[in-house]
């Protein structure tokens, strides 16, 4: 029934502008603006990932958004330098490097969040 379906994600932020100035000057995506106040992000030809402004908005407290890359130790350097910061955990059994990488068992991946504390990532792909 919904195995053709075109689906996309969506996800609140508590500053739409905020949002727009990280997601296009910081990671470099293709921003739209939306008539009714929604930014699309424009990703690779996959079907644009929709953010919208909520006032109350509630950080998610997992991850909304990945992106593959070919190398995350480059993704990661490229990002720092544009300022932005990387999560670090500490568990024993989840335990990220100085940059906030982890290279345990899954795929090589760091998360950092957006100005309105979602969580993002990149993580390697092979």
């Amino acid at each position: 029934m919904l195995k053709n379906s075109k689906a996309f994600s969506t996800f609140s932020v508590d500053d739409i502008e905020n949002a727009k100035e990280f997601y296009q000057s910081v990671l470099g995506l293709e921003v739209k603006d939306n008539e009714m106040g929604i930014l699309e992000l424009h990703i690779g030809g996959s079907t644009p990932v929709m953010i919208y402004p909520k006032a109350d908005h509630l950080a998610a407290t997992f991850t909304v958004l990945n992106f593959p890359v070919d190398s995350v130790e480059n993704t990661v350097d490229a990002l720092l330098e544009k300022g932005v910061q990387f999560e670090r955990y500490t568990d024993e059994d989840f335990k990220t490097d100085d940059k906030g990488i982890f290279r345990g068992e899954g795929p090589v991946i760091a998360w950092f969040k957006d100005p309105a504390g979602n969580i993002l990532s990149v993580l390697e792909t092979e």
